[in-house]
């Protein structure tokens, strides 16, 4: 799990409180975490070369500017949620 964890939430709040040391070590740990489990976190359905290669995946999906890599779509749908909340969401029907 990558998304919304635990660690990396506990070394965003110590940004925020300026506690950046901190703030570092513990994100190094989620990375430690996260990197050294051996799963595959690429939440991408579709088999393409770059599957599980963040960076490539990124650059691509900047450089041609048609949309976003799946693994962000979740994200920013949540934050997009509450705005489509204020027009009782008509935007998805149009």
């Amino acid at each position: 799990m990558i998304d919304n964890h635990p660690t990396e939430l506990k070394a965003l709040e110590l940004f925020k409180q300026g506690r950046v040391e901190e703030a570092n070590r513990v994100q190094d740990e989620f990375l430690q975490t996260v990197l050294s489990s051996g799963e595959d976190h690429c939440s991408c359905r579709v088999a393409c070369k770059h599957h599980g290669k963040c960076i490539e995946c990124v650059v691509l999906h900047r450089g041609h500017g048609h949309h976003l890599p799946n693994c962000f779509r979740d994200m920013v749908n949540q934050r997009l949620e509450p705005i489509s909340q204020l027009t009782e969401h008509t935007f998805k029907h149009k």
